[in-house]
């Protein structure tokens, strides 16, 4: 198929316009980045724009959108090593109006993508670790360590600091 001369059908062009936020800020919170949830959802959503009669007849065509996402998105630095600099960055959008809790952010962004990866599907969509393994083609116990490994070192990060022995309050 020449995908110049390829038409979304109605069906594609009606999700796109009823989940293209969600898929956007489900992005977001994935990778941390605004830019790159725009690469990723752009990414996925032509990938499966072209194979959209056979995603529409599967049960959970936005899974089938997420998991090309988290694909995407974990797989990121392999592509990244084919991209081309430029001289002059490009230019400037409008700013995101939502709000940032930066220490989130900072910390979300320590944690190995598969780590990042679980926690999002795990509490940003709500999804069970039967699903979460689902998407992203792993066992549920990688799911579970991962989980745990992702919330120690969370947590670890979140915790006070110990007193130094012998210092007074």
């Amino acid at each position: 198929m020449d995908v110049a001369l390829w038409e979304a059908p109605d069906h594609f062009a009606t999700f796109v316009r009823e989940r293209h936020t969600a898929l956007l800020r489900f992005a977001h919170v994935l990778a941390g980045d605004r830019h790159v949830a725009e690469d990723l959802v752009q990414d996925a959503l032509e990938r499966s724009g072209l194979s959209w009669r056979r995603i529409r007849r599967q049960d959970d065509p936005e899974g089938y959108v997420r998991r090309t996402i988290v694909n995407r998105y974990l797989n990121r630095t392999r592509a990244l090593r084919r991209e081309r600099l430029v001289a002059e960055p490009p230019d400037p959008s409008v700013a995101d109006h939502e709000p940032v809790d930066d220490e989130a952010w900072r910390l979300l962004a320590t944690l190995p993508r598969q780590q990042r990866a679980v926690l999002v599907l795990r509490f940003y969509l709500d999804l069970s670790d039967a699903q979460i393994a689902d998407t992203l083609g792993c066992s549920v116990g990688t799911v579970k360590s991962n989980a745990s490994r992702a919330m120690a070192k969370l947590r670890a990060a979140l915790a006070p600091p110990s007193p130094v022995e012998g210092e007074v309050r």
